[in-house]
């Protein structure tokens, strides 16, 4: 990367950046974790015991083992050689919301190892609610579970434009391309994951119009696109999980290839532009899923890689701890709003990608 950075910025607490913290969404690794995640996953959101056996048959389709802590601890892997590379010395840390590592021992770990203030990755490129807020709330929670010791965290921005992010998307749309059989014309479909409709009303700012989520994706799979020399594509949405009368991003990518086949499109090229790495939802949702739906309409499809496993990625991440450590501009693509950096899980802004509440209180969505 050429950026030689002695790691000596602070938070604004007047503290000095003493580590990373990758903060993601968290996943099990083995059968007798599934359950009691898919527990903490949905704690408060009065999901029915039947659907929490049938998400359950999801992971134990693949041995109980979802790929995404695997994936994490091989990113932070490069990120750490990245970090030695540009000249920052900076321990890495690994938290999850809902599985092992739990933020909460993480943080704790980092204060008794003497961190007094970290930079937080995030693994979601976008904003709203579960994209964002939630792992705002995350780094509030792990701090007052921490107690007095606790160590300042610097949420980084929002990146769901960032040059080496839409690269590695761009070659994995072509790679994926060069699997069809010469001379298919094939139809270019992104997909991220949905939200209920009033969360994505929801998303951002309230001065900044809402709908952050779904107009920073939709430029993503623009930005995508045109680097990978496509004029035309779809956006659809995977992945709901709410009851059917609540409204959510749409279409769904099965619902689309029923579409396309009426239309007589013979082979896709699916990019999950929502995720940076293959999590459940993408091995089972699209690889699965989609997959058999497509070969039952006769499609051929195909399925361009998550960046996660780019040298890239492992450079982006180095390229965020750099604009706060050297107060390098942030390298961009689109123009919708990048927010998502703030102190110890305060908000963006008043009302910033606000969950959608219940009479109970408690939130309608969660990621």
């Amino acid at each position: 990367m050429g950026i030689m950075i002695a790691a000596n910025s602070t938070d604004g607490s007047g503290s000095r950046f003493d580590a990373l913290l990758v903060l993601s969404f968290g996943g099990p690794e083995q059968p007798a974790d599934v359950r009691p995640f898919l527990e903490n996953v949905t704690r408060g959101r009065g999901v029915p015991p039947e659907r929490l056996d049938a998400v359950a048959e999801h992971y134990l389709h693949f041995g109980g083992v979802s790929p995404i802590n695997a994936l994490n601890r091989d990113i932070i892997s490069r990120v750490e050689s990245e970090l030695v590379s540009a000249g920052m010395d900076l321990p890495v840390y690994f938290g999850n919301r809902n599985w092992h590592p739990m933020v909460e021992d993480t943080v704790a770990r980092m204060g008794e190892d003497g961190v007094r203030s970290a930079l937080v990755f995030p693994t979601s490129a976008w904003g709203g609610y579960s994209g964002c807020r939630q792992y705002h709330e995350d780094v509030a929670r792990a701090r007052a579970a921490a107690g007095e010791g606790a160590p300042h965290l610097l949420k980084l921005r929002q990146y769901y434009d960032h040059p080496l992010l839409i690269g590695a998307f761009a070659d994995a749309v072509r790679e994926a391309a060069v699997q069809l059989p010469a001379g298919c014309r094939a139809r270019l479909v992104f997909t991220a994951h949905s939200v209920p409709v009033s969360a994505d009303v929801n998303a951002g700012p309230p001065a900044e119009g809402g709908r952050l989520y779904s107009r920073q994706v939709a430029e993503a799979a623009r930005l995508t696109a045109h680097a990978a020399g496509f004029d035309d594509f779809d956006l659809v949405w995977q992945s709901r999980s709410g009851p059917p009368q609540v409204p959510w991003l749409e279409p769904d990518i099965c619902d689309h290839l029923d579409a396309l086949a009426g239309r007589g499109v013979g082979a896709v090229i699916v990019c999950p532009v929502g995720f940076v790495s293959d999590h459940l939802e993408v091995v089972w949702d699209l690889d699965t899923e989609a997959r058999d739906k497509a070969a039952e309409l006769g499609i051929d499809f195909v399925r361009a890689a998550t960046p996660g496993t780019d040298r890239r990625f492992a450079e982006l991440v180095v390229a965020l701890v750099a604009e706060q450590l050297a107060g390098t501009p942030a390298a961009r693509l689109g123009s919708e709003p990048l927010l998502g950096s703030t102190l110890d899980g305060r908000s963006c802004a008043v009302d910033c990608c606000k969950a959608v509440v219940r009479p109970s209180g408690r939130p309608a969505h969660t990621r």
